[in-house]
């Protein structure tokens, strides 16, 4: 068993010991109390919690934290009066299991509790800013439905790649064909990606997801993929300014209509301009050539790590 058991006198003397090799008990002997072998601290909460149970005679259950090393290890105790044959206290009993894996595996349960927390009030502040925009932009309530939906998907589909790959992000090229490839009349037929495939942090994953859903929607509806032949180039490569490495990520459309200079203002302009490049430190250009829309959008080293290979 993995149990250790211990009995102790009225003046908290160690009687005897059972099983404690491997245990905050592995230093201890029969006579000794807790002092003798116990760091400070610990010996003070194990003694004061024991002295209780003499005095209420009530048993008691505590966790003992002891350094071994550098870590920590962690025991449940379990106390309790010991009785003669005529029922007269003459010490404690007591138990002791380590249970330091458990609460490792608390404290790593916390700490993910606290991430999900986290990221879900990041993703809440992405909508609450996205419905914000939409709604701006939006000259009927159908227009801002439609429009918001498209961009709540876009999220969705985005954050799904993200949870597949356990946080740690998305790859660029992934990213490109999930909130791309819809739009296309000819599939990825019509999507040339030219490049370095990245691996995007979970942040970056989800606004450039967004940054590409607007693109393709744009696309669709006015540019080069609303007829056919029409063409999209995706280029991807680092690019190095200020002495800083940054991705440098580029949307070209050609073959498509021509693009008008009244371009509709309702366009995901914002989200394009502000709204992706401010949430990933970065920038970004957005150009209405006659020939087909350009974007250039830059992100900084910490948002994403080079597929090694790519």
């Amino acid at each position: 068993t993995d149990m250790t058991l211990f009995a102790q006198d009225r003046e908290l003397r160690y009687l005897w010991l059972f099983n404690a090799e491997d245990s905050w008990l592995s230093s201890a002997h029969n006579g000794d109390t807790d002092y003798d072998f116990m760091p400070g601290a610990a010996a003070e909460k194990s003694v004061s919690i024991k002295q209780d149970i003499l005095r209420t005679q009530k048993p008691a259950r505590f966790e003992l934290p002891i350094l071994s090393g550098e870590s920590m290890r962690w025991f449940d105790i379990r106390v309790d009066v010991d009785r003669d044959d005529s029922g007269e206290i003459i010490g404690i009993i007591g138990t002791s299991l380590e249970i330091t894996e458990q609460k490792r595996r608390e404290d790593t349960l916390k700490t993910l509790l606290r991430e999900v927390s986290h990221r879900s009030k990041n993703l809440l502040a992405i909508i609450q800013s996205l419905a914000s925009q939409t709604a701006r932009h939006s000259l009927t309530v159908p227009e801002f439905l439609i429009r918001f939906r498209g961009r709540i998907q876009s999220l969705s589909s985005s954050q799904d790649i993200v949870t597949d790959t356990d946080w740690r992000g998305a790859d660029l090229f992934g990213l490109i064909t999930l909130q791309v490839e819809r739009y296309a009349p000819d599939g990825m037929d019509q999507i040339q990606f030219d490049g370095v495939d990245v691996y995007l942090s979970p942040t970056a994953a989800l606004h450039v997801g967004l940054a590409l859903h607007e693109l393709a929607v744009n696309a669709a509806s006015y540019g080069s993929l609303s007829v056919p032949g029409g063409r999209v180039a995706i280029r991807s490569r680092l690019d190095i300014r200020n002495g800083l490495t940054q991705l440098l990520l580029e949307w070209e459309e050609s073959r498509g209509p021509r693009v008008r200079v009244d371009h509709d203002p309702r366009f995901g302009t914002s989200t394009l301009e502000r709204i992706v490049p401010n949430s990933v430190g970065g920038d970004a250009e957005l150009d209405y050539r006659p020939d087909g829309l350009q974007y250039r959008l830059r992100i900084p080293s910490n948002q994403f790590e080079v597929i090694a290979g790519s």
